[in-house]
């Protein structure tokens, strides 16, 4: 997935970073909510972000993403543990709700369930035809096959999954695969498409010539 950390923690921030990409995530990191705003528009599959900033509320800046009609799983992190503040950061537009400290093993956990439900699944196992993808285990099997898939293949199959039925520009597919070891260029992104497709099968990922990419709904 990629990801927008949103905390001005110096040593949690980097300690987060460092943990979610050794997961496989790209992460981009902002300490204040000035970084951010140049960020929100970026494709991304879950914004972590912390409560108090240095200037101002993350708060307040997911309510005003949600008044604009953004929809992207959002995780509030927080030394706020009130249930006064739990509600009102639920009710404000987070997704999930965690109190600092915490274990990196739960963060990730929750950002997994709240992904799962933003795409409309309550289980971690979707099939597509004759392909099951457990995107918890990061696992997928074609006619009942466990099939190998590289990092960066499954960065790109977990980007078009998540937003099944839906096309998927290609700028926007190489911007969420973007941070796992540098940059994407256009003809790899194609070579891991056509890879996924000789693994798991051609109609598993439709192209939209001069638009993008999509994988059935």
């Amino acid at each position: 997935m990629r990801l927008l950390l949103l905390e001005d923690d110096a040593i949690l921030g980097e300690g987060l970073r460092d943990y979610l990409r050794a997961d496989g995530h790209a992460v981009d990191w902002a300490t204040r909510l000035l970084e951010a705003r140049g960020l929100a528009d970026e494709p991304y599959d879950a914004f972590l972000v912390d409560w108090q900033l240095p200037d101002g509320s993350g708060l307040d800046w997911v309510r005003h993403l949600r008044e604009r009609g953004v929809r992207t799983p959002t995780l509030m992190l927080t030394a706020r543990d009130l249930l006064g503040d739990r509600v009102r950061g639920l009710d404000s537009g987070a997704d999930d709700y965690l109190v600092k400290p915490f274990e990196p093993e739960e963060l990730t956990a929750r950002l997994r369930a709240v992904c799962r439900r933003a795409a409309g699944s309550a289980g971690t196992r979707l099939r597509i035809g004759a392909v099951e993808i457990d995107r918890s285990a990061r696992s997928a099997w074609r006619d009942g096959l466990r099939t190998e898939l590289t990092a960066r293949e499954w960065q790109v199959l977990e980007a078009l999954v998540q937003r099944a039925g839906r096309l998927v520009p290609k700028a926007d597919l190489e911007a969420l695969v973007v941070g796992f070891d540098g940059e994407v260029s256009s003809n790899a992104l194609e070579v891991h498409v056509s890879n996924l497709r000789r693994k798991l099968g051609a109609a598993l990922i439709e192209t939209v010539r001069g638009l993008g990419y999509r994988v059935p709904g």
